[in-house]
């Protein structure tokens, strides 16, 4: 342990704890606190940058939600739902064309990635990913890529005259404000039980009245020393 924190690294413990305090305070709409305790992460992972990005959302900075959603996908380059978010702030920055394509690359053919199993509360859909394409086609001025794009996500969603929308009005798509990764409801719970700077107890033994709480070495020498001052 010693040798871990004179390097800086973060034990898995505290990180749980803090990315778990964070949480809490995204739910309870405590965006700066949030950021307050991600802040005291030295490590993050992508799904705690992910967090920190949705965080500056919230806020409404942008930039910082950019750089926070740029260093996600630096540490899971295969995360589409960190391409398909990031996209949607540089369409309000930039052009976002490139990581659309790479969400829907990282689709990986499939019609949905629900993400739940990672801790995001949250299904992103390939339309949506299409969806966004057609919103940056429009801002682009390209209204015939836009209308076929746009044509391809309402069929992939269920529809049928998606290309008969008013374009010039098309929105991006966002994971929506408050859902973020969180750590496993199992980690948590047996960090709260966790005591490991505790004194050891003991469960049961075989002498009398005996309350030792050292290793069972110990209390053999205990044993030996009093046997022969006995003798």
């Amino acid at each position: 342990v010693a040798s871990l924190i004179s390097k800086g690294r973060m034990l898995y413990t505290e990180l749980l704890r803090l990315w778990n305090e964070a949480v809490r305070a995204v739910d309870a709409r405590d965006w700066q606190g949030a950021l307050a305790t991600l802040d005291q992460i030295t490590e993050p992972t992508s799904r705690i940058l992910f967090v920190t990005a949705s965080t500056h959302l919230a806020l409404g900075q942008l930039d910082h939600a950019l750089q926070a959603l740029d260093q996600t996908i630096a540490k899971d380059e295969r995360l589409a739902v960190g391409f398909f978010q990031r996209s949607a702030v540089l369409m309000q920055l930039e052009d976002a064309l490139s990581d659309c394509i790479w969400a829907q690359k990282h689709m990986r053919g499939n019609m949905v990635i629900d993400y739940r199993q990672l801790g995001l509360r949250y299904k992103l859909y390939s339309w949506q990913v299409l969806y966004n394409a057609a919103a940056v086609y429009c801002r682009m001025g390209q209204w015939d890529q836009a209308r076929e794009v746009l044509l391809s996500a309402s069929q992939e969603r269920g529809g049928g005259r998606g290309g008969q929308m008013e374009l010039e009005v098309l929105a991006p798509l966002l994971v929506p404000e408050g859902e973020v990764f969180r750590p496993r409801k199992q980690d948590v719970e047996q960090l709260q039980q966790r005591d490991f700077l505790g004194k050891a107890k003991v469960i049961s033994s075989m002498i009398p009245n005996d309350d030792f709480g050292g290793f069972e070495p110990l209390r053999m020498q205990v044993r030996l020393t009093i046997k022969s001052r006995i003798v």
